[in-house]
């Protein structure tokens, strides 16, 4: 501070000392000037030791330095009674300045002291609230959605809404003696909407909700985690009716015991206190418990009873009148063009999950921005598709021997697509590149009835195989073995698990209808760490020489096809890589006028591109 306030008297005084060395008069000039009787008056100001002289004849004053004490000068004014003498000091301040500098400092650590004792404070309290649930609580259900909003799962929403009526007019069950269910479960794979249908039915029942995830539940410390579900529940009974809605719940209600080294303490002291709370001494008469996961076979098996899940709700992959359904809900904001049809693209994904089809939506929504287009077309629907399902288009490659391989390769794959009888058919074929190293693809329209049923037969198994092989056949009927590459390598694992499974699972081949191993072996669900093996060392040498047969045989029917068809490849080729992509109607036209593709095979084509 002393510092401080030097530097700013030398400021201040810097321009006086300026002035008295370029215009003012010295101090013995002034006395001298007095002692001559040239002065008229003098102006005194001790505090800044100046003095303001005026001259005879003269009307500006002057300006003089002088000292804190001046007895030669006072004794010559006392002498001189001439001399108009005024003594005028100016406040000083500086005592003012220092105890305002020293107090902002003394203001300046009392502030950083209370800022230190409040955090401290605020930490102290957060230790003490580690066992306080962090579930959001609604008093009435706010969350903006109802079950005309949930397309898609309309089986799952049939099965909930006896949970709403419930909670409406509980006594309506009641009066026959039916209990309230005490839990639900949500499965379903990601992105099908067991969040939203949670919120659906919070926003139907119109009760308090509580919503947390799975992974609050646990922290690093023991016993947390069985205070948060305590606490949770002593909310939830106080405000019965209601509904808890737990995400994720397979975070923490995993089996116990398991994995290598035993399970993890304080998850399953989270999850022991969370079965005792839904179905122990104590009732939670009112209190729902709604749970969502999409790993329902890593649950705990005391978590899945009557009693405390009572129903398990599968909430499965949309069918097409589901994907119909939610197009529909997410086109509603989007500006869609006239040749947008919104059942050709319900037909045209197939395997799509709801969050998928509102993801597609968006993706063309933000082409048709970057193309400056009034509303999404037909074009940017594709482009879409194709880039949530292979990835982002990449500048296309240069007429090289690198782009005739590709060529090669996918119309391998095509061709097949169109001559296989038991084969999906090609939507379209293309050797533009992709994100993540895909040089080209053919992409196929699947069947619903298929995908639906989940069933598959050997023969359509065996065509899956040929199909895939298709690629490193062409590569071998064109190029021959030295030239064969490595972009056959993903088709080569689809091959390797296909044949396998048809061998030791599904009794697809000659050792016999029998399932000779297990599909999983996880080891930290409680699996064994080793697994042991399910048949004897010749019987695991005759399954690898089947898989080696079947995939064997597969590849030489490929090879014989294409080569059957090899002045037709040429024709595709050349086209494909003037094109760089052909699209599966002028595709089959082409293959039409120049082989001789079975008459069930172009009407089951037909009758399947028709529907779309």
């Amino acid at each position: 501070m002393a510092a401080t306030w030097a530097i700013l008297q030398a400021l201040m005084a810097s321009p006086v000392l300026a002035q008295h060395q370029n215009n003012g008069l010295s101090y013995s000039e002034l006395l001298e000037r007095v002692r001559s009787g040239q002065v008229e008056r003098i102006e005194l100001d001790p505090a800044r030791q100046t003095a303001q002289v005026r001259l005879e004849g003269a009307d500006d004053l002057q300006e003089v330095r002088i000292f804190e004490e001046n007895p030669d000068l006072m004794s010559l004014l006392r002498n001189n009674p001439d001399v108009e003498v005024e003594i005028n000091p100016t406040p000083d301040n500086s005592f003012a300045v220092g105890m305002l500098g020293q107090l902002m400092i003394i203001f300046l650590l009392i502030g950083g002291l209370m800022l230190i004792i409040r955090r401290s404070s605020q930490s102290g309290n957060n230790a003490l609230s580690f066992g306080k649930s962090r579930a959001r609580f609604h008093m009435e259900s706010k969350t903006g959605v109802v079950f005309d909003d949930v397309a898609g799962i309309e089986e799952a929403k049939e099965e909930l809404q006896e949970v709403v009526t419930f909670l409406k007019q509980p006594e309506k069950f009641t009066a026959i003696g039916a209990r309230i269910p005490r839990g639900l479960l949500l499965v379903g794979a990601p992105g099908t909407g067991k969040t939203l249908l949670a919120r659906a039915i919070s926003g139907e029942a119109g009760v308090p909700f509580f919503s947390i995830s799975g992974s609050e539940f646990v922290e690093m410390f023991v016993g947390v985690g069985a205070s948060r579900v305590r606490d949770l529940f002593r909310k939830a009974k106080e405000n019965a009716p209601c509904l808890i809605f737990i995400d994720e719940i397979d975070a923490v209600g995993r089996q116990r015991g398991t994995g290598i080294g035993g399970g993890n303490d304080e998850r399953e002291q989270t999850l022991n206190q969370l079965l005792t709370e839904m179905d122990g001494f104590e009732g939670n008469s009112g209190v729902i418990v709604i749970a969502a996961t999409n790993r329902p076979d890593v649950l705990d098996a005391a978590l899945l009873r009557p009693g405390r899940f009572d129903r398990q709700v599968s909430v499965s992959l949309p069918t097409y009148n589901g994907r119909l359904g939610i197009l529909e809900v997410h086109a509603r904001n989007k500006k869609l063009g006239d040749d947008i049809s919104l059942e050709k693209i319900a037909r045209r994904t197939p395997g799509f999950s709801g969050a998928d089809l509102a993801n597609l939506l968006n993706e063309a929504a933000i082409l048709t921005a970057r193309r400056r287009k009034p509303a999404i077309g037909e074009s940017e629907i594709e482009d879409a598709i194709d880039r949530i399902t292979v990835g982002l288009k990449l500048q296309p490659l240069l007429d090289s021997k690198k782009k005739r391989i590709i060529a090669y390769h996918e119309v391998g794959h095509a061709l097949l697509m169109t001559l296989l009888k038991n084969s999906d058919p090609l939507n379209k074929v293309t050797i533009v590149p992709r994100s993540g190293g895909v040089g080209g693809f053919a992409q196929q329209i699947y069947s619903e009835d298929m995908l639906d049923s989940g069933l598959e037969t050997r023969a359509r198994m065996i065509d899956r195989i040929v199909l895939a092989l298709g690629g490193r056949a062409a590569e071998q009927v064109v190029f021959g073995d030295a030239e064969v590459t490595v972009g056959a390598a993903s088709d080569l694992k689809v091959v390797s698990t296909l044949a396998r499974n048809m061998v030791t699972l599904y009794g697809m081949s000659e050792l016999g209808p029998v399932a000779l191993e297990s599909p999983n072996h996880e080891v930290f669900l409680g699996r064994e760490l080793m697994p042991s093996s399910e048949h004897s060392e010749e019987m695991a040498t005759q399954i690898d020489r089947h898989v080696r047969s079947l995939a064997q045989r597969c590849y030489e029917e490929a090879c014989q096809i294409l080569q059957e068809n090899r002045a037709l490849m040429d024709v595709l080729v050349e086209i494909l890589i003037e094109k760089e992509e052909i699209d599966g109607e002028n595709f089959r036209r082409i293959v039409a006028e120049h082989a001789k593709v079975p008459e069930t095979k172009l009407a089951n084509t037909v009758e399947t591109v028709a529907s779309i």
